[in-house]
This record gives C-alpha cells, structure tokens and sequence, in this order.
C-alpha cells in the first residue's frame, strides 16, 4: 500500500502530466465512456457489496443520486428484490443502460441535476450515493445535504460511499487546479464538468453534522462508506 507522501508525489505528477487536458461536460464525460465503464468501475465491487450489506434491512423505497448503470443497486436488489428505487442522473444513456439490465424491477428514472431535484418532504426510507459526490464543491453540498435530511422519514438513512482526500493537501490541491482549469476555459457556473474535488473524512462529516445527520458508521475500504441517520 501507498504511503500518504507516495500518493501525494504521483497526485502532482499526474497532474502536470494533465495539465493541458481540458475539463469535460459531466454527461458528455460518461457518454464517451459507457461501453467500458462498468469493467472500469469493477475495482468498486467490494465496495458496492459492503454497501448493500450496510442499507438498513426495513428499506423499501430509496433515492439513488448520480446513480449511473446502477452498479450499487446490482447488489442492493440481490439483497432484496422488491426496494422501489428512483434513479437521478444527468447523463440518458447510462439511464437507459440502467433500465435495460434492471426492466423487471421497481424503477423509476429521472434525467435531472440532482441539486436541482425535488426530493420531497418525508419520502424516503434511503438517500445513496456512491462515487459521485466527490465532483462537487463543499458550498453547494451543504445545501444537498441539507435536502437529503428533510426528505428522509423519521430514522432514514443517507449511505454516502465515495473517494476521499487522504488530507487537507490533496484535498485544497485539487479544489485549486479545479477552479483554475473552470478559470481558464471560461465555464459557466451552472456547467457541472468531470473532476474529482473529494474532502477529507473530517470534512465530509462535518458537512453532514452541520445538515443535521448523526454519523453511524463509516467504513474503510477501497471507498470510504458513511452511514449518517436523521
């Protein structure tokens, strides 16, 4: 395993090595890459079976934010086939990836900017995200977040797996090249673009706590699972 100043050392050359690479549109990103991206993405399935295994059992009706091809409901309707799920993301063709290799199950999918979303009030058992709130900045999570709160029932769940900074160096070195590549190609506010700003640990809780969750758990593997409860 890589020390922290090992992954830090490859981070910066990795980035000098991109530095010219312009920032992709989000869908646009995923639409590219769709033919392989379950196969890239299987580095995760550890990960997304922890998931399934962490998701309350008494769960029947879930809110799936960025949910992609649906790689963490695989495992979530193994578990039990009847959670009526609906699906936010804003890329169609991993939606219609979704809907093609899950057409017998209760799903209902949503082509929509999540931060633009009507969760409702009281509506769901769980909130889940995995590998996908880590393309946005802390000041527009914090609003998110505070959503995810006040629509979950009484003792819902909010299951956030995902990449996380190994430390406040990686994590302000990121968010840094990140606002200066937007700088630099002139990209609009509202123009969601794909790469990766992840927080550390301490500051993702700290984001939840201040929306109102109680951390329940969080488990370390090759994603960082937080189980945070209303």
């Amino acid at each position: 395993m890589q020390s922290s100043g090992e992954y830090m050392q490859n981070l910066k050359q990795w980035l000098i090595d991109t530095a010219d690479f312009p920032l992709e549109e989000m869908s646009d990103f995923f639409t590219k890459r769709l033919s392989d991206y379950e196969e890239h993405m299987s580095v995760w399935e550890e990960s997304y079976q922890v998931f399934a295994e962490v998701l309350p059992l008494g769960c029947q009706k879930i809110l799936d934010l960025g949910c992609g091809t649906g790689l963490e409901l695989d495992r979530i309707w193994q578990k039990n086939p009847d959670i009526a799920v609906t699906g936010v993301d804003l890329c169609a063709n991993m939606l219609d990836k979704l809907l093609e290799k899950h057409h017998d199950k209760p799903l209902t999918t949503i082509c929509q900017d999540y931060f633009q979303f009507d969760f409702g009030y009281d509506q769901w058992d769980a909130v889940i995200s995995f590998e996908s709130l880590h393309h946005f900045l802390p000041e527009r999570k914090k609003g998110l977040y505070r959503k995810i709160y006040c629509s979950l029932k009484e003792r819902g769940v909010f299951l956030l797996g995902d990449y996380i900074a190994c430390c406040s160096e990686e994590e302000e070195l990121l968010r840094n090249v990140y606002l200066d590549k937007r700088k630099q190609s002139a990209i609009s506010e509202n123009c969601y673009v794909h790469f990766d700003i992840p927080m550390t640990l301490e500051h993702e809780k700290e984001l939840l706590q201040d929306a109102g969750f109680i951390i329940e758990k969080v488990l370390d593997g090759r994603a960082t699972i937080i189980v945070a409860s209303r």
